[in-house]
């Protein structure tokens, strides 16, 4: 399923028990990264507009490299969305991307700064994610083949449920919208 996210995130105000779960089951964390996310609007379509907000652009600075991203969350016009189409590629050089964008006419919307820390176990991605002004999250996401995006989501679930953890209120909205205020 390339280029397609399935995700699931969650608030999570003890990260502990399931970093403790995760080492049991011979997960080990990559060192923690901090992550500057500049998020941009468009000049021909304005992402905040719609009720529920279904896509973003993304420039990604940190120490082990820099990337540029793009997402459109489905289904469009459905507050909860259940996957996105993602296509995100490594560049060399941010500012030129930023400058660039700015000679496009995209303007910048907001900055989310936060420290990530990521787990790897079988076809799932665990992240934990400090957000300034945001709190603390997990993210899992499906990184192995599935058939479909039905398939990933259930897969994806039942590794949450097995891993018997009790985790915080699900998130369904991206830290942009959390700091913009945005419900969805």
């Amino acid at each position: 399923m390339q280029y397609i996210e399935v995700e699931k995130k969650y608030a999570l105000p003890d990260p502990a028990a399931l970093k403790t779960k995760l080492e049991e089951l011979g997960a080990k964390p990559a060192e923690p990264t901090r992550q500057i996310d500049a998020y941009y609007n468009a000049p021909h379509r304005d992402f905040l507009a719609p009720e529920a907000i279904s896509e973003w652009l993304r420039i990604r600075t940190e120490e082990r490299g820099s990337s540029v991203n793009f997402k459109v969350w489905h289904p469009i016009d459905s507050i909860t969305k259940t996957h996105a189409d993602e296509y995100e590629t490594r560049i060399e050089d941010p500012e030129a991307i930023r400058r660039m964008f700015q000679a496009l006419g995209f303007t910048p919307l907001v900055t989310v700064d936060k420290t990530r820390e990521e787990w790897r176990l079988a076809d799932v991605e665990v992240v934990f994610d400090h957000v300034e002004h945001a709190g603390d999250f997990v993210e899992f996401e499906f990184k192995g083949e599935a058939d479909n995006v039905a398939d990933a989501t259930t897969r994806l679930q039942d590794f949450i449920k097995s891993l018997g953890v009790e985790l915080g209120d699900t998130v369904n909205r991206g830290y942009p919208h959390i700091i913009l205020g945005r419900d969805h």
